[in-house]
């Protein structure tokens, strides 16, 4: 499923998005199979200083508040890039923490 990728001074090319064989197949949103069909909720722009803004009513939807903490998380596919996901920055790393802790013991425990 494409879609237009900004490559710099207003011109464009099509771009992979995430689809069924995106980031090597099988993938689904978030990394969770029960997470369900990822949807475009907003298309934000890039200023000059590469800041964007997320729209008040999925700040609102999300409880995303000013304080709040994202993560920026990309996937690729050939060495492209072609996913990115923002994940809160503590979901993430309890994310992490029950995946490796097990293996990595105290190290991921703080």
């Amino acid at each position: 499923m494409p879609t237009k990728k900004r490559t710099g001074k207003g011109t464009s090319r099509a771009a992979p998005c995430c689809g069924p064989d995106c980031c090597g197949g099988g993938s689904s949103c978030c990394g969770s199979s029960t997470a369900g069909p990822c949807r475009v909720d907003a298309v934000v722009a890039v200023d000059a200083r590469g800041q964007m803004v997320i729209p008040k009513e999925l700040r609102t939807k999300f409880a995303i508040g000013p304080d709040d903490r994202l993560a920026l998380v990309s996937w690729e596919r050939n060495g492209t890039p072609c996913c990115l996901t923002l994940l809160r920055a503590d979901e993430l790393a309890e994310s992490v923490r029950r995946t490796y802790g097990p293996v990595l013991g105290d190290a991921v425990a703080r």
